[in-house]
């Protein structure tokens, strides 16, 4: 059986309006506006109002793409939501997302691979096509991370934003997606953790006192020696397997964790800076959504074009990671 092409039809994304500063943060936290810049990059990020959810910016950024792709809501085969803050533990947010839509013809559910989710979602939602199962897939990557931040713990607090980003993948004349690596380590996932609220910990005034439902880092000395590493790594064995050489990368759109991961992996791998997108000073971490708004961005700003040969990686809890790459 000859696999389908695939490629993406259409991006779109959605922020929410509140800014929270560096200078908001010094006046909750011990912290500065100095501290978080040369440790992480970043200067301000995006935060929910009041009752708004991560299905609600999904569905905003789903909209989005989907107009781009000059497709209708009935469409659309299938919802996938890569995201570590849903709306509730079930039903999944992805149902959610297919309500808010009308989108009565479509299968949805989520998938938790941390901040590599949107990197996962790809592959699934490009296999789904590639087989003929499906010919409209929205991949979305959408966090409410405030919601799960212990707004008392400066290592954490100040590295998170919510938003959501969306690309709908479809059929194409010409192959999109190239190449698809993904990896985890298990061993390791108690470095980047919500240790109560599943059945290791169930819910208890106890866990609740000791402010275990909120994400917990356990060693970023050891993350970012990680990440470090295996982003470079993981490009490089996507692009080995497209048959593919880095100088013909036209951008890279890494996770947008930390500006001094992003810059050391990039002097790592020997490209540019020209040729990285990043936006965390604006954004902070948004997890699984950061890099479909990057490449929003980048799309709507003429920066990225059609034809363009694009590598996307990221690295989570799990600890997972992967790469993309794809001409788009």
């Amino acid at each position: 059986m000859k696999l389908q092409n695939v490629g993406i039809l259409g991006v779109g994304s959605a922020l929410p309006t509140k800014i929270v500063t560096n200078f908001d943060l010094e006046k909750i936290v011990n912290t500065s506006d100095e501290w978080i810049r040369t440790r992480t990059g970043i200067s301000e990020r995006r935060i929910v109002a009041g009752s708004q959810t991560t299905s609600d910016l999904a569905a905003e950024a789903a909209r989005a793409a989907v107009e781009a792709a000059g497709c209708t809501i009935a469409e659309i085969d299938l919802i996938l939501v890569a995201t570590i803050s849903p709306d509730t533990i079930m039903p999944s947010t992805a149902c959610f997302v297919q309500e808010k839509l009308g989108a009565k013809n479509a299968a949805a559910f989520d998938l938790s691979a941390g901040c590599t989710g949107f990197v996962y979602g790809l592959a699934v939602g490009c296999s789904f096509v590639r087989s003929g199962m499906y010919k409209r897939v929205l991949v979305i990557g959408a966090e409410v991370m405030s919601k799960f931040l212990d707004w008392t713990d400066r290592n954490t607090c100040v590295l998170f934003g919510d938003g959501a980003g969306a690309v709908l993948l479809g059929p194409a004349e010409e192959p999109g997606f190239l190449s698809f690596k993904l990896h985890a380590d298990g061993s390791m996932g108690d470095l980047l953790i919500t240790p109560a609220g599943g059945a290791r910990l169930p819910a208890s005034k106890e866990t609740v006192a000791a402010r275990q439902h909120y994400i917990k880092m356990v060693s970023g000395n050891e993350t970012f020696k990680f990440a470090v590493r295996v982003m470079g790594e993981v490009v490089q064995q996507a692009l080995d397997e497209a048959g593919l050489v880095k100088e013909e990368l036209d951008f890279l759109i890494p996770h947008q964790a930390n500006l001094r991961i992003i810059e050391a992996a990039r002097k790592r791998f020997n490209l540019p800076p020209d040729r990285v997108v990043v936006n965390i000073n604006r954004y902070g971490n948004m997890s699984a959504a950061s890099i479909p708004v990057a490449l929003d961005e980048a799309v709507k700003n003429g920066r990225i074009k059609r034809g363009h040969l694009l590598g996307f990686v990221g690295f989570g809890a799990g600890l997972t990671w992967g790469a993309v790459i794809m001409r788009y």
